[in-house]
């Protein structure tokens, strides 16, 4: 049985060759049961959280991602979540590799919120905003300069000193990126806006929103998280990356409780693009909205590419 470190991992997930990787899997379809979550300790302010994600496709490969939330770690100095993932030959069980899923998890996030952009945002797109200063955050503007001719970044976070290192990291790989603090101006000048965070209220306001924008939303994978406002919903195009994400992110389901968005106002799934049952964006001017909460296809497409990549 192969092991991928976090390096080697990063390596085989070149965003050149992962987005179509995570594109053919939508296309060829797999089995995604619902993720199990269980709970190992409950604290008063927080709960030790397992996650299993499990995903296959008959005759090939099957992959398990198990993920371990522990809060309270930073106050030790450790990271907050770990994951791996197992792969198995699906035609008898047999282990194949075991993969660094932190690596996973993040390369496939700015991957799948890219292949939607490729249908979703203005070819002639250059100017991206990014919203938040994480893991995935980091990842966003090599993701979709695979995707859109990129030139212009521009990066905003709560923690103004996290924003300016993710701006000079960017400047260092080769974008014209910079640090901002007026949040409503830079999402006002922006093609394309994608928010990368751990927010619990609304950080981008529909007013603030210009015609022919594209608005990826990757946080708000909880009930309780939001990095939008109810009107956003309200007279954009919206799309997700499964129907999951109807019953998660808080981003849907409050403007779905306040009457202000429905269930059947979604335009496409993910897989519907792919597929080519949606076209996408049908025209210049129109605002486009994508809301993903994640899926195990995605990790097991990624997983296929570092495992037969060796």
């Amino acid at each position: 049985m192969k092991i991928f470190d976090s390096n080697t991992t990063a390596e085989r997930l070149s965003f050149d060759a992962l987005i179509p990787a995570i594109r053919q899997m939508f296309i060829e379809t797999c089995v995604v049961p619902r993720r199990h979550i269980h709970t190992i300790n409950e604290r008063e302010r927080t709960t030790d959280t397992l996650l299993i994600m499990p995903a296959w496709q008959d005759g090939k490969y099957l992959g398990i991602k198990h993920v371990t939330i522990f809060p309270e770690n930073a106050k030790q100095g450790k990271p907050g979540l770990f994951s791996t993932y197992t792969l198995f030959d699906a035609t008898n069980g047999q282990p194949l590799a075991i993969i660094d899923g932190d690596q996973i998890t993040v390369r496939r996030t700015a991957a799948a919120s890219a292949l939607a952009a490729s249908y979703l945002a203005r070819e002639d797109a250059t100017d991206m905003l990014i919203v938040g200063a994480g893991n995935v955050a980091r990842a966003l503007a090599p993701a979709y300069a695979a995707i859109r001719p990129i030139r212009k970044v521009s990066v905003w976070n709560i923690n103004a000193e996290k924003a300016d290192s993710l701006a000079q990291q960017l400047c260092a790989a080769g974008f014209d990126a910079r640090s901002v603090t007026d949040l409503r101006h830079a999402v006002e000048q922006a093609d394309i806006v994608s928010c990368a965070t751990l927010s619990r209220a609304p950080l981008i306001q529909r007013a603030w929103l210009q015609p022919g924008t594209h608005l990826d939303l990757i946080g708000s994978f909880q009930p309780a998280m939001r990095e939008t406002d109810d009107e956003t919903f309200a007279d954009t195009s919206v799309f997700i990356d499964t129907t999951e994400a109807l019953e998660k992110s808080g981003d849907l389901l409050s403007p779905i409780q306040n009457g202000r968005f429905y269930a059947a106002d979604v335009q496409a799934t993910l897989e519907d693009l792919c597929n080519g049952v949606h076209q996408g964006r049908r025209s210049a001017d129109e605002i486009t909205v994508y809301k993903a909460v994640g899926t195990a296809s995605e990790d097991l497409a990624s997983a296929i590419l570092v495992y037969q990549a060796g």
